[in-house]
Parts: structure tokens; C-alpha cells; sequence
């Protein structure tokens, strides 16, 4: 049997009536940017992540860059990020001028490593961006605790835990700002690139408002020096009809990922995730270690199981941030996890045949 890495037809057939329906009166209304839609997915999203204040943009990393902007980040500063996540959490401290400073991951979940945070802050250092990686949120007493003592801004990176809760908090709702990508594999996604602001901070809420639109109140005053990046108000018919069934997405993602625990228990070599007993886990991702990873994703692969690698280098040792002069062991936990990784096929509406399956052809391959 092929599996494929996510299959979005059954939830396509779910919310197709109401996406038809929403796409006629955007096209009737003419509203295709920030239109009525756009604004009534900022409330209600905001609201689900148990913030305030909800801003629309046009992709995650427009998101992580304008909060880092409306935070004042800038030239001289540092922004501490997991090394161990996707390229954009540094770009967007980069697109700031500003230095991303990389430290290491927990060894169980894969987040930052709050000692690691702690260890690593100078005079300079501004902000922490948590990266709540494939689905579970960080350890976010600690890194507060931390940030507080020392006057550092948090920004979340939800982009990847939509809906998951720390100790009852939604994440999205801790920070002093958290950020969320609705590209179209998230687990609310868009049917192409959209991002979001969350925030209870009045003062980033209204500029991160302007900073999306050219740093304009009205028409053509402009306060500050801003940029186009803005939710589509198609992309927010879509968003909006899939809102609804995200909570019971989410319950079916852990579901699948109880059966994949279960499945896959027997083969010792395969270490599954852990999930906190303090936090919820929506698994975005179902991230798994294994040893000799290159020969087993390839051996899937072959037999049809659409098998990915999140993230197979650490940032530090990304050509992009050569200059930046990490060398190879700087972060061991990290390192030792990207050459083990490999994230299995996982979607709602997987059947337990398809779990079944990935894990015999993960059995074979190892």
C-alpha cells in the first residue's frame, strides 16, 4: 500500500459547499484584499489562541519579521533561536538586521532548551523565539521565567501547533507576540502562502497593523516606513471554513499518533515522540529517530510511504550563516537529532491501514 505525506481530500470534501459559497461573494463583493472575510478570520482566530488582537498577513515569515519589526528589533541587536527548526525563525531576526544567536534543543521534544536560552544571553539580546517544533509547545515557564529576569521580548512560533495547549494555555496566548503560517500543510492551512499576528499588547497590535500596509493610517498617511503583506480575503474563506473543524482535527491527529506509538513499539530501534504530561501535542508532525536515516527514507520512499526529513541541518551550520562561525559539534543534542530524524506520513484522516502500513515498511527498512 502507498501512503502519502498528507492527503487533503476528505478534508477538501468537508468544507468544499462552504469555500464555493464564501468564494462567490468575495468575487461578487470585489473585496479581495483585507475584505470582510479576512477581518472575521483575525477575530475568530484571535480568539481561538485566546489573544486580543489578530493581525493578517501574507505568509509566516512576513509574521515572525513585522512582530520582530514592531518589537523594534534592529541593527546590533540578537535574537536567540533553536537552531534546530525551519530557516524562516532566522531569517526574519536577519531581515531585522539584527543577529540571530542559535542554541540548543531538549533532547525529548526537540524545543529550545531553556538552559541553553539562559546561557547564551548578552547586553544585546532583545528577543527568544520559541519554536513550538512539529506540534508541541516548549517549555514556556521556564522561558519566561528567564526572559522576565531579563527584560527579553518573547515572540512564539507557533507556526507548526495550531490548537496545542501548555498547561491549559493555548500557545499563541503566552508571549509577548506569537506568530502562525497557514501555508498549506499546516494543520490549518490555506490553499497557499497566508500568516498571522496574534498578540494582547495593544501598542504591537497597532503597528504591526501599519507595518502590513505601507505604515499607513488612512489612505495615504503614512507613519512609518511599512510593506504589502496582507491576507488574501480568498484565503481566508478557506481558513475560516476549516477553523471550524480544526479542534476535531487536531483530536484525530493525536489519535493517529496513539496508534503509531502503538505500531510502532516493537521495533526498539525507532525512538517515537515524547509529549510532555503539562502540554498538549497536535502533531503537525509525527517526528521519529532512527539510526542509518538517509538509507531508511530511501528504502520507504521505494516502497511508496511519503516519508520527509524535518530539518536535516541544523541552522548554524547552514551556508546562509557561515559567517556567523558555528562549527560542527557546537550543538550536539540538535546535530545528533537532524542525522536520526524523519517525519512519517500524518493527517486526519488517515486510516489504520495506512498507519499499519508505514510501520511495516518502516519495519523492512530498517
Amino acid at each position: 500500500m502507498s501512503v502519502p505525506f498528507i492527503d487533503f481530500k476528505e478534508q477538501n470534501r468537508l468544507i468544499r459547499g462552504e469555500v464555493d459559497s464564501g468564494f462567490q461573494k468575495v468575487l461578487e463583493k470585489g473585496d479581495y484584499i483585507l475584505g470582510e472575510q479576512a477581518h472575521i478570520f483575525e477575530a475568530a482566530f484571535s480568539k481561538y489562541c485566546e489573544a486580543q488582537y489578530g493581525v493578517g498577513v501574507n505568509s509566516g515569515t512576513d509574521a515572525l519579521h513585522l512582530a520582530l519589526t514592531a518589537l523594534d528589533i534592529k541593527d546590533g541587536d540578537e535574537v536567540i533561536v533553536p537552531t534546530h527548526t525551519f530557516i524562516a525563525t532566522a531569517l526574519c531576526v536577519s531581515f531585522c538586521r539584527a543577529k540571530p544567536v542559535f542554541v540548543d534543543i531538549e533532547p525529548d521534544t526537540y524545543n529550545i532548551d531553556p538552559k541553553s536560552f539562559k546561557a547564551a544571553i548578552t547586553k544585546r539580546t532583545k528577543a527568544v523565539i520559541p519554536v513550538h517544533i512539529y506540534g508541541q509547545p516548549a517549555n514556556m515557564d521556564e522561558i519566561i521565567a528567564i526572559a522576565r529576569q531579563h527584560g527579553i521580548k518573547i515572540v512564539e512560533d507557533a507556526a507548526q501547533a495550531h490548537g496545542s495547549r501548555y498547561k491549559g494555555k493555548r500557545v499563541g496566548s503566552m508571549g509577548d507576540v506569537a506568530c502562525f503560517s497557514f501555508y498549506p500543510t499546516k494543520s490549518l492551512g490555506a490553499c497557499g502562502d497566508a500568516g498571522m499576528i496574534v498578540t494582547s499588547d495593544k501598542a504591537i497590535y497597532e503597528k504591526a497593523l501599519m507595518l502590513r500596509d505601507y505604515g499607513r493610517m488612512g489612505r495615504y498617511e503614512h507613519k512609518i516606513k511599512g510593506t504589502n503583506s496582507r491576507l488574501d480575503t480568498l484565503q481566508a474563506v478557506v481558513l475560516n471554513a476549516k477553523l471550524k473543524h480544526l479542534d476535531s482535527w487536531n483530536e484525530m491527529r493525536a489519535k493517529n499518533a496513539a496508534y503509531y506509538a502503538e505500531v510502532l513499539k516493537p521495533l526498539k530501534k525507532v525512538v517515537t515522540p515524547v509529549t510532555r504530561p503539562d502540554r498538549s501535542h497536535v502533531f503537525q508532525t509525527y517526528a521519529v529517530l532512527v539510526p542509518n536515516r538517509d538509507k531508511v527514507v530511501e528504502a520507504m520512499k521505494a516502497k511508496g510511504i511519503g516519508v520527509l526529513i524535518h530539518y536535516p541541518i541544523g541552522l548554524h551550520l547552514q551556508e546562509a550563516y557561515a559567517e556567523l562561525g558555528y562549527k560542527k559539534g557546537s550543538f550536539p543534542v540538535a546535530e545528533k537529532i537532524a542525522d536520526e530524524v524523519m517525519s512519517l506520513p500524518m493527517f486526519p484522516h488517515m486510516t489504520r491501514e495506512q498507519i499499519q502500513a508505514v510501520a511495516t515498511a518502516l519495519e523492512q527498512s530498517l
